[in-house]
């Protein structure tokens, strides 16, 4: 089994989420939403890219558009292997949890 640090783990569930609206922008306001933290590009870039060469996630560039002066952008996306990882990570954290969201601490 991969293990995924937490920050690897929400950048791939944020890739996820996004499906084919996965770029730079859209995963830095998901993130900002959900975690109600700014991220940097660093922050973002460093660790999708570091997943991109241990085979979890992917990039392509889109077709140029017309809103961003002719640029493309760099469009990530999982790999078979990267929802496999995620998938082991969600089935060990429920066997670690085990009742932790029932019990009153």
């Amino acid at each position: 089994m991969k293990v995924l640090s937490s920050v690897d783990e929400i950048l791939m569930l944020a890739v996820y989420s996004l499906g084919k609206e996965a770029y730079g922008v859209t995963i830095r306001k998901k993130l900002a939403d959900v975690t109600g933290k700014e991220w940097s590009h660093g922050a973002i870039y460093e660790p999708l890219y570091r997943l991109e060469k241990k085979g979890l996630v992917q990039s392509l560039l889109s077709e140029p558009t017309q809103e961003r002066g002719g640029r493309s952008r760099r469009m990530f996306e999982l790999t078979a292997e990267g929802v496999e990882v995620l998938q082991e990570h969600q089935k060990l954290r429920e066997e670690l949890s085990g009742d932790l969201f029932g019990k009153v601490l």
